[in-house]
């Protein structure tokens, strides 16, 4: 357990030898990416962000993005492989541009930032399909918000989701929106070249070829950006690809660190 602006962070290691920091994509839980981090091997710390599985509610006072790149820094004794998915690989990010002295090693899986696909026909598309989401979230139905949210970005339909589950995405939903302007609008310029172009570390990107098509722009755009970057991709994968495809994404994160 760490503290992090007045919030309870909950935490789990696991493993031996070289430190790792692992933050989950949003609406789970730690334990959506323990297989992930028993299969790479070495001490893995994993955090539930704020909001999510044993962690104190976000007090929508400050910045979520920034609170969960934070809570991943109180995770780190210093310099460490961060690994982040979806969202978490967008803090994950954060952390290693604003915080470099605590990032030696960065993997990027599906990050949704998706600001650096700005002015792109895809992340039109993006935008346009998202609209849905916003509606019911304007309305107060976030039932049908976490149901539409789950069609774009998970791998299970959402009458096939069990209902207590069903309940903790609906309950978590406003997390989404909490997010939302750091990785559509991304006014500190986290994703600029100008930031990305400074890093020094290795970095590595990790996707499915059947995730949404702004995940692949994103990661062009990614790799652009940082020198050396190297973008990996896994068939028949989707957004949820670190843990449907576990054992692949192991097996490159272990090769990737030598």
């Amino acid at each position: 357990m760490v503290e992090v602006a007045g919030h309870h962070i909950h935490t789990v290691t696991v493993g031996t030898g070289a430190p790792a920091v692992m933050i989950h994509c949003a609406l789970a839980r730690h334990e959506s990416l323990l297989p992930l981090a028993q299969a790479i091997g070495g001490q893995v710390t994993l955090m539930d962000m704020p909001g999510h599985g044993q962690s104190a509610d976000w007090d929508g006072q400050h910045e979520y993005q920034s609170l969960v790149a934070k809570a991943a820094a109180a995770c780190s004794g210093g310099p460490t492989h961060v690994i982040g998915h979806s969202f978490g690989a967008t803090a994950a990010l954060r952390l290693a541009v604003e915080r470099p002295d605590l990032v030696n090693r960065l993997t990027l899986i599906e990050p949704v930032y998706f600001a650096a696909a700005k002015g792109t026909d895809v992340h039109t598309a993006h935008i346009k399909a998202f609209r849905p989401f916003v509606g019911a979230m304007l309305t107060g139905d976030e039932a049908r918000a976490a149901q539409v949210f789950n069609d774009i970005w998970g791998d299970t339909a959402w009458a096939d989701i069990p209902g207590r589950l069903r309940t903790y995405l609906i309950e978590r939903i406003h997390l989404i929106v909490a997010g939302g302007a750091a990785i559509e609008e991304d006014a500190d310029g986290i994703t600029s070249p100008e930031r990305l172009k400074a890093l020094d570390i290795p970095v590595t990107l990790i996707r499915g070829d059947k995730t949404q098509p702004v995940i692949e722009v994103i990661h062009a755009a990614l790799q652009d950006r940082i020198a050396g970057a190297q973008d990996h991709i896994l068939a028949g994968a989707t957004h949820m690809v670190p843990i449907t495809d576990m054992e692949d994404v192991a097996a490159i994160i272990r090769e990737a660190r030598g």
